[in-house]
This record gives structure tokens, sequence and C-alpha cells, in this order.
């Protein structure tokens, strides 16, 4: 990587890094293209070359963050998973992490998403790469035989869906006050039930 390639890089993670911070903080549509430029200490023109805007940064934070290594290595997890049990405690697990870790920008999000289309196709990304992840480990249940009577990889997918999407999350913290620990143990107990072979 040569200086002017390593300076642009570093110019890109510091934009994102101000819009996720300022996203978060005052909301998409309170959030100016010049307050990230501020914040980034470059021009607006420069935001805009990087990120294409407020609606750019945002879906190219989102799709940073379903491309990740760590999201990689989770797929594979599961793909490979044989105990059905420990399947479940990972991707329980897995989605805790990243619901604790994105939460306050996707909270913001989908505030927006009814009023602006962009903001709507990223947090669409956001879901479907959950989705995804959730179709990988039904299917994988189902291949290893782990899936109780009357329930097909496509059931249980709709049904980790309803369990783990992030409007569950919100609802089990914001309205009923659990805290993630609590979600996460009681999740793992009900899916188990709800899932597998006895």
């Amino acid at each position: 990587m040569n200086r002017r390639t390593e300076y642009a890089e570093i110019t890109r993670v510091a934009i994102l890094e101000a819009a996720r911070e300022l996203f978060t903080e005052h909301g998409y549509f309170a959030t100016k293209v010049e307050q990230i430029a501020g914040a980034a200490r470059v021009a607006p023109a420069t935001v805009y070359a990087v990120g294409g805007g407020k609606n750019g940064l945002l879906r190219t934070l989102i799709e940073t963050a379903v491309n990740s290594q760590e999201n990689a290595e989770v797929l594979a997890e599961l793909a490979a998973a044989t105990d059905p049990e420990r399947l479940i405690r990972l991707l329980v697990g897995a989605t805790r992490v990243r619901f604790e870790k994105w939460s306050a920008l996707m909270r913001q999000v989908v505030a927006a998403a009814p009023q602006e289309p962009g903001v709507r196709e990223s947090m669409q990304v956001a879901h479907e790469s959950l989705r995804n992840a959730l179709r990988l480990a039904a299917g994988r249940l189902s291949a290893i035989g782990a899936l109780r009577d009357g329930v097909d990889a496509e059931q249980a997918a709709d049904i980790l869906w309803l369990h783990l999407c992030n409007a569950a999350w919100f609802i089990r913290g914001d309205d009923l006050g659990w805290s993630l620990d609590r979600s996460e143990a009681w999740l793992t107990a009900v899916l188990a039930r709800e899932l597998l072979e006895r």
C-alpha cells in the first residue's frame, strides 16, 4: 500500500466513524454532511466523494458490518456445526453481540426508514444478512436431523427470525426491561425447546 492509498483509507475510515457517531447521537435526518466533514476533519466535498453523502455512508456502514470477517467466521462455524444445542448457543450469542454493537445505529435506521427510501434499502441489507444466517442455521439443523417433528427448515428459519431479529431484541430490552444476559439465556432455552428433537 503506497502512501496515497494509505491516506485515502485512513480518510475513509475517519468519515465512516464520524458518520456512525453522529447518526447514533443525533439521528439520520438531524445529521448534516458538514458535521460529518467537521468531525472527520475533511472538506464536505470529500465526504461526498468517499461516501456519496449520508445515504451512501449509511449503506457502507451496514455493508461493512455485514461483510465483516467476524460474520464470515460465525457463518462458517454454523455451517460446520454438528451439535444442535451448541449451534443454537452460538447463533444466539452472535446475534446478541451484534445487537449490542449496532443497536444504537439501527435504532436510528428504524426511525428514519419510513421517510427515506435509501435508509429503508440499507435496513433491508441488514435484515437480509441476518435472514440468510438464520436460514443457514435452520438448514444445518435440518441436515443433521435435529429439528423436531412438524418443523422443517423454512419454519425453523421463521421461528429464529421471530426471536432474533432486532425488533425482538428491542422489545425485550425497551418494553420488558430485560437485560441482554436475561434475553440470551431465555432465547437459548426457548429456541432449543421450540426447534430441537428431544
